[in-house]
């Protein structure tokens, strides 16, 4: 990047060096000792939204008001120790208050002695950078969801036209894959997202209390009823009701339940009159309800009135392709949380998390994560910040606890989740992949992919 040379003296070199500095995209500027700005070129004013007229005598930190003026300015450290900072992110706030992303480098200004006499910083305009990842990013959302996997890029594409739709919604997955989460990811996409959104963990009441929660009661239903309470379904009216581990819940709940679902109406506790549910109905499971049908112990036709639309949610282990896009999510959020300055990662932690099994799923990355930040609320994040579990683990599996192999593990489950999904036809998949059937072939091999005897293009023997 262009520099002013303060050891410059014929005005032919310096009109140069004043004609180059204007012609480029970067903003320049240079301050004396004193920290008051001594040039300025265009692309700075352009920048900024700040004239030349208005920098020039004024004070660096007046002009930018960057997040590192006060804490860490790079030109200052520079100014320190000598050495140059090259492609540092950060941002000032321009003359309209808006933030504006950069990325800056510096340098020191000396005289013919090799005396310091201020300092160079030259930024770049990052905005339209900015733009274009988060516009990419947007396509790894929904709601607070965020995924690269193929098994749930697939879910993204139908939960719009799921969230617009008035049907009862099944959740399946396991603990920890985030049920909760989708269930406010439907809402939130749906025409009831003003209204209520009302959750409900039926596994956490026993049988007399979760129908009252429920249903809610009249004044003297029973002793300690003093005055009329309002359930679940009442609150959630106009809005959205999430029964969450409905697999837990009686026989003779079941019936009531299966009640409402069908004729949209309910009594209270004590009461005489129905009164009518206008809440859109979101259940959620870790079990598998099609057993409990076959083995009696939960009713089949309250099965068929909840699984109308379903929702399959994978387990972090069959998406590991999204553990650094979760990391990342997570490290925003406890930054935000804990006031913290956690700048990321190390790749070697990384690749252990990249190993681990994830019996807890998204549940436990975030726990993990956030115990992390305990240990280290500044720089990264490396594998002394990880719990025992983790760590030990990798005493077991060193051979596989590398960033390399972290990838081959990950490009491997890639493949084969393609795979499943095209039901084993390697063309479908390899278009899938963006690449040639034989490169797919090759790498069958390499990971040792266990391929069926016949695949979804044929019935011919492999």
């Amino acid at each position: 990047m262009a520099h002013p040379r303060s050891c410059q003296t014929t005005s032919a070199v310096i009109t140069s060096t004043d004609a180059i500095l204007e012609s480029i995209s970067d903003g320049v500027f240079t301050v004396d000792l004193a920290w008051r700005i001594t040039s300025f070129n265009r692309a700075a004013e352009e920048i900024t939204g700040i004239s030349r007229k208005d920098a020039i005598g004024r004070l660096c930190s007046e002009v930018f008001r960057s997040n590192m003026c006060e804490t860490d300015c790079a030109l200052r450290r520079t100014m320190k120790n000598g050495k140059p900072i090259i492609g540092r992110s950060g941002y000032i706030v321009d003359g309209e208050g808006n933030r504006i992303p950069i990325s800056l480098s510096t340098a020191v200004l000396s005289d013919s002695q090799g005396n310091v006499v201020g300092g160079a910083e030259t930024f770049r305009d990052l905005s339209e950078i900015e733009t274009l990842r988060h516009e990419l990013e947007a396509r790894f959302h929904v709601g607070e969801f965020v995924s690269r996997s193929p098994l749930m890029q697939r879910l993204f594409e139908v939960i719009p036209a799921i969230a617009v739709s008035p049907s009862t919604v099944l959740i399946n997955g396991e603990t920890g894959t985030g049920k909760e989460l989708m269930a406010r990811t439907i809402h939130g996409l749906s025409k009831r997202s003003k209204g209520p959104f009302v959750a409900l963990n039926c596994g956490a009441l026993p049988d007399t209390l979760l129908e009252s929660e429920l249903f809610g009661y009249k004044a003297g239903a029973f002793t300690g009823a003093t005055k009329d309470k309002p359930g679940r379904f009442a609150l959630a009216s106009g809005g959205t009701l999430f029964l969450d581990e409905i697999g837990e819940i009686s026989p003779a709940l079941q019936v009531r339940l299966l009640r409402v679902l069908q004729e949209r109406c309910f009594e209270p506790l004590g009461g005489t009159s129905p009164v009518t549910s206008d809440a859109r109905i979101i259940v959620a499971t870790n079990r598998d309800l099609s057993a409990m049908v076959k083995a009696g112990s939960f009713r089949e036709d309250l099965y068929y009135r909840i699984n109308v639309v379903r929702v399959e949610l994978p387990p972090l282990r069959r998406r590991k392709e999204d553990l650094p896009l979760l990391v990342d999510q997570f490290i925003h959020k406890f930054n935000q949380l804990h006031h913290a300055t956690v700048q990321g990662i190390a790749p070697e932690a990384l690749s252990l998390l990249m190993a681990h099994d994830w019996p807890g799923n998204v549940r436990e990355l975030e726990n993990i994560i956030e115990r992390a930040f305990v240990l280290c609320p500044h720089g990264m994040l490396q594998l002394a910040h990880l719990p025992d579990e983790i760590t030990l683990h990798n005493n077991r599996i060193s051979t596989v606890a590398t960033l390399h192999d972290a990838r081959s593990q990950l490009e491997a489950q890639t493949i084969r989740t393609a795979l499943e999904r095209n039901a084993y036809n390697r063309l479908a998949a390899a278009r899938e992949l963006g690449m040639h059937k034989t490169t797919l072939f090759r790498k069958i091999k390499q990971f040792g992919i266990d391929l069926p005897r016949t695949d979804g293009r044929s019935q011919r023997t492999h």
